[in-house]
């Protein structure tokens, strides 16, 4: 019998939370004041180029000058306005505007929201006295956001990557879960959105793991990889499935096994 489960860790945008508006029409709305109106597909296009590319660039939020998510995502804002057809000088005069406004804009549920099943979900493991934690490859105003929402009470722990240094899928972030929960790998279960740094980060450090997949036609938020393999037990289309899940395992009823 497998031991008692203890905690569930959740990954946030895309999981628990996400954008009030699509991501692109937030941009749009911010950046026409300023820049004039962009095309919104033409932005969507652009911001998923320039997140990516500078993802890769500069993980964790660190450049050669050190950590700085201002930094960071001025240069996601810059290449996002750019690749959007957006006139240099414009772009250069209120660059700094720019990035300021969309900042504070994604620190609260100005720029968020919960998806329905979220505060239900967190209220029905604290019930089940299960921690509940948030491990997201985000900077630190996830904490305004969660607080923001209304939610930040309920976690018993928050790890983000730029106060970690290192991003899931690296096992050091889920080993960081381990060690400030004082738990085992197989104490835990880890839901997220994204393949690689969720599903399989998680499997890989040894914790249980459901990939969400929630219903409806893709937004700008979903993270559904291309050709992507998970065997179905593993997915879950929302919430309400991790808390009938933990119900049952802490039961000692058999499910199927979600390591690798």
């Amino acid at each position: 019998m497998p031991p008692r489960l203890r905690l569930v860790s959740f990954d946030a945008f895309g999981t628990i939370l996400h954008p009030r508006l699509p991501v692109f029409t937030q941009y749009q709305q911010t950046f026409a004041p300023y820049l004039g109106k962009l095309n919104e597909n033409a932005i969507k296009q652009a911001f998923k180029a320039a997140l990516s590319q500078v993802q890769k660039e500069r993980p964790a939020f660190v450049d050669e000058k050190g950590t700085n998510p201002e930094r960071w995502w001025a240069e996601v804002i810059k290449r996002t306005a750019l690749g959007a057809g957006a006139d240099p000088a414009k772009l250069s005069e209120h660059h700094s505007t720019l990035t300021q406004r969309l900042m504070h804009r994604f620190s609260s549920s100005e720029g968020y929201k919960l998806y329905d099943d979220t505060l239900p979900t967190l209220w029905a493991l604290k019930e089940m006295e299960i921690q509940t934690v948030i491990l997201s490859n985000s900077d630190s105003r996830m904490r305004l956001v969660l607080d923001s929402l209304g939610i930040a009470s309920y976690m018993n722990l928050v790890l983000l990557s730029e106060e970690t240094g290192v991003e899931k899928p690296n096992q050091e972030m889920f080993k960081l879960l381990f060690k400030d929960a004082a738990l085992k790998p197989e104490e835990c279960l880890h839901v997220g959105d994204e393949l690689e740094p969720d599903y399989h980060g998680a499997l890989k450090s040894g914790i249980s793991a459901f990939l969400i997949r929630r219903p409806g036609a893709l937004g700008d938020h979903e993270r559904k990889s291309t050709g992507e393999e998970v065997e179905t037990e593993h997915t879950i289309s929302g919430l309400q499935e991790v808390v009938d899940w933990v119900r049952r395992r802490n039961q000692g009823i058999l499910t199927p096994a979600l390591t690798g």
